[in-house]
């Protein structure tokens, strides 16, 4: 989808807009973050990766951490949709914790795992540095936390998951 380069997300608004595919573009991006890092990502790495000059990088982000932050959005987004359809086939909540441990487990494996993750990357390289991008890390973590309590529960309900014993266990 080609839409203006400005976005809400650190856009400069001044002069004509250019028009590239922000999606495409951030997904570029996405493999120079995973693959380099974000401290060892230069500009120029990104706009070579994003097949786009500077200015137009600029014009549609303040600067790295606004490309950073968006494509941290994006990549959120499509492993989410890519979970839910895992998650939609499940036929209780065991199956569903199995599917998602084993999408986590696949994103790791081979060519995408030596890329990385930006989540992992995000927090091991930013979590302590930028307050924004911890908002994001944290945020990310919370809610694949959450899914799997939700699985758990559903597993309990379902009676494909034992409810923990609430005897205590005598001191042998």
């Amino acid at each position: 989808m080609a839409i203006a380069a400005s976005s809400p997300k650190g856009s400069r608004g001044r002069g004509r807009p250019r028009e590239f595919d922000v999606e495409d573009a951030l997904d570029k991006a996405a493999r120079v973050f995973r693959e380099k890092g974000y401290h060892a990502t230069s500009i120029v790495d990104l706009t070579e990766a994003m097949e786009l000059a500077s200015g137009s990088v600029y014009k549609a982000f303040r600067d790295k951490q606004a490309v950073f932050l968006a494509t941290f959005e994006r990549e959120g987004m499509k492993r989410g949709e890519a979970l839910r359809r895992v998650l939609s086939a499940a036929k209780s909540g065991r199956d569903g914790i199995r599917g998602a441990l084993m999408f986590y487990a696949e994103s790791s494996y081979g060519l995408e795992g030596k890329r990385g993750c930006l989540v992992v990357g995000g927090a091991a390289e930013l979590s302590i540095l930028d307050p924004e991008v911890v908002q994001q890390v944290t945020a990310s973590l919370h809610k694949a936390e959450a899914l799997l309590v939700k699985l758990i529960r559903q597993g309990q309900a379902d009676g494909s998951i034992r409810a923990p014993s609430t005897a205590k266990r005598q001191p042998a």
